[in-house]
């Protein structure tokens, strides 16, 4: 395989397991629960805007507002373009979808296409062709989902003959597309079907709580790793795999960046800045596809406030310690938040390895945002230090005050805002 050609899908392991994307490639996932695959698309929307390009994003099953919730940072990407077939489909029309248009699109830095016929094919087909001619480079597609196609199109005809006439012409534009579908949803002979079409075919599963990945297609590529069952497990949206929790040196180096990097709150784009490449080289050293320069491996050590060491072993072993001073902290970010209004240090260094994260949090008076500060899945426990700070949950508000804890299991705040004329300081430790 030619390395030149090779595109990261955003996720190492599977670079490793997959040898990359090419150009034209039609991936499909069958997803086994109906929810794992959005992590991968994840991923894969972030390396597409590590470089530069365009997105499209066929939306059958999401409102825009639910949507853009769920893309996170990725909504203000102006390259993204989303082709809303939820509102006029599933939605309806109805006043509740519409009523996001007339209040929140101004908020919007992306891109919102509205498919007024989004229960014919052609009209869809249309669309998206339509939005694809005025882009240039290899454009990225996801399509979420040949499911929510079939629910709204009526039958498995409709879908095989949109997907047998989508798939070879997005091929010949130079496209990557992404195609999600609930695999028990669908008949053996239009899973057979569309298999013999696409380039890429891959399979989630879950089985005993278990999640694996199984590769059963993927032209141009290694056979080897065919029809293999590769477990792997999901942590606020970064995708690791068994195989990876002894990693080797040569391996470990572009996992070990990203977890660094994402725990410092920083973007491929900030870093990129910072240490002076593009966010493409970013994304290829996290993906393993390329290895950094000694003198950029040194400056993003001195970025992270890391030894060079900490990037190819386990950061655990290589700090027996139970005291950290002042030093060790390191300042973090909060994707999009703005920092006038909220700032943090996680208390231990970067590259230690614990069962919880301690950090103070700063917020600035009279100061609110929407949302929560971190994106996390596990328990959350806050302390107030200073100051006071009013917090959301669904439909209920609550002020908490100096000395009052706060306990976050499967709640997520909906918005935070410092009701005080002082700054709110926090311990907060998010337990893992």
């Amino acid at each position: 395989m030619d390395e030149m050609n090779r595109i990261a899908t955003g996720v190492s392991q599977l670079d490793r397991i997959l040898g990359g994307l090419f150009v034209g490639d039609n991936v499909v996932w069958y997803d086994d629960a109906g929810s794992l695959a959005y992590a991968f698309c994840l991923n894969f929307m972030q390396a597409s805007e590590s470089q530069d390009k365009h997105i499209i994003y066929v939306s059958f099953d999401r409102s825009p507002k639910n949507l853009l919730d769920k893309l996170g940072a990725l909504a203000d990407y102006e390259k993204l373009t989303i082709l809303d077939c939820f509102t006029y489909g599933k939605g309806e029309g109805s006043e509740i979808f519409l009523k996001f248009y007339r209040e929140k699109m101004s908020e919007i830095k992306c891109r919102i296409v509205t498919s007024k016929e989004p229960k014919k094919v052609e009209k869809v087909m249309d669309a998206f062709y339509g939005i694809h001619a005025d882009m240039t480079g290899d454009v990225r597609f996801v399509f979420e989902s040949i499911t929510g196609m079939q629910e709204l199109w009526g039958g498995e005809e409709s879908i095989l003959t949109f997907y047998s006439h989508s798939c070879p012409r997005l091929y010949e534009l130079n496209t990557i597309a992404y195609w999600i579908m609930e695999k028990e949803a669908h008949t053996p002979r239009l899973r057979a079907s569309i298999n013999q079409i696409a380039q890429v075919a891959i399979e989630l599963s879950v089985k005993r709580g278990k999640t694996s990945l199984t590769v059963l297609k993927a032209e141009k590529r290694d056979s080897s790793t065919l029809n293999r069952p590769y477990g792997y497990w999901t942590r606020d949206m970064n995708i690791l795999f068994d195989s990876e929790k002894r990693p080797t040196a040569s391996i470990d180096m572009g996992i070990r960046l990203k977890e660094l990097r994402v725990k410092r709150g920083l973007s491929q784009t900030e870093v990129a800045r910072l240490i002076g490449v593009t966010p493409s080289t970013i994304s290829q050293i996290e993906s393993n596809l390329i290895y950094p320069s000694v003198p950029a491996l040194l400056k993003m050590a001195e970025i992270l406030n890391i030894e060079v060491s900490a990037f190819f072993q386990g950061g655990g072993e290589a700090r027996p310690k139970n005291v950290f001073t002042s030093s060790d902290a390191s300042d973090i970010r909060f994707g999009d938040l703005p920092e006038e209004s909220i700032s943090g240090k996680l208390l231990t260094p970067l590259d230690f390895e614990a069962k919880a994260e301690p950090y103070i949090i700063e917020i600035a008076p009279n100061k609110n945002f929407p949302g929560h500060f971190f994106s996390h899945k596990g328990d959350e426990i806050g302390y107030i230090l200073s100051g006071e700070l009013q917090m959301n949950l669904e439909k209920t508000s609550y002020i908490a005050r100096a000395g009052d804890l706060i306990y976050l299991a499967n709640d997520t705040p909906a918005c935070w805002k410092n009701t005080g004329t002082d700054v709110a300081r926090l311990l907060w430790i998010k337990i893992l």
